[in-house]
């Protein structure tokens, strides 16, 4: 069986049961900085990329969701998708439909799930599912505003104190350099 990382669970979890696909970027973001080495990195990115697509369809942001949906498609290799348990053709075979289905007038969002080919993957993501006591393979909650909006919504501050510190530094470093 392949050893498929923590992040890349929580990644299917967020994506299958909680449909955040916010926190899905986030957490494959986080290990493929982290990670550059890994071999699947390049699938990494092609994974961030669909589910910040879906992010951007949830929302009725078709130029974004059809932008990162055409990458990915350019960026998922079938081999590093099988390394990672999914089952390659399908899935293109689904991202496809869906790009299509986003080009048409009156696009409708629905779910849309990886198809894992390796049971063991499956029985792994379940079980961190039941864990994190959501449930696997549940439908979007279309009128969960901070789910959809997250990117707008979410506690920032954390963020905006250690950018305003860093500003501090640069300044304080001209400041030094100037006095010399």
């Amino acid at each position: 069986m392949p050893n498929y990382t923590e992040a890349y669970i929580q990644y299917l979890v967020h994506f299958h049961a909680e449909r955040d696909f916010f926190e899905c970027h986030e957490v494959m973001e986080e290990y493929w900085k982290e990670h550059p080495e890994d071999p699947c990195s390049e699938a990494c990115v092609g994974l961030i990329q669909v589910a910040v697509s879906l992010y951007h369809q949830r929302r009725g942001n078709r130029a974004g969701a059809v932008k990162m949906l055409a990458s990915s498609l350019r960026r998922l290799k079938d081999e590093q998708l099988e390394q990672l348990g999914i089952d390659a053709a399908e899935f293109r075979l689904r991202l496809q439909a869906r790009l299509r289905e986003l080009e048409q007038v009156g696009f409708v969002y629905t779910d849309l799930d990886i198809p894992l080919q390796d049971e063991a993957l499956n029985v792994l993501c379940r079980d961190a599912a039941a864990q994190a006591q959501v449930e696997w393979g549940q439908p979007s909650n279309l009128n969960d505003t901070y789910l959809i909006h997250k990117h707008t919504l979410r506690d920032r501050s954390d963020v905006v104190a250690e950018r305003e510190m860093q500003k501090q530094l640069r300044m304080e470093r001209r400041t030094m350099g100037d006095g010399v």
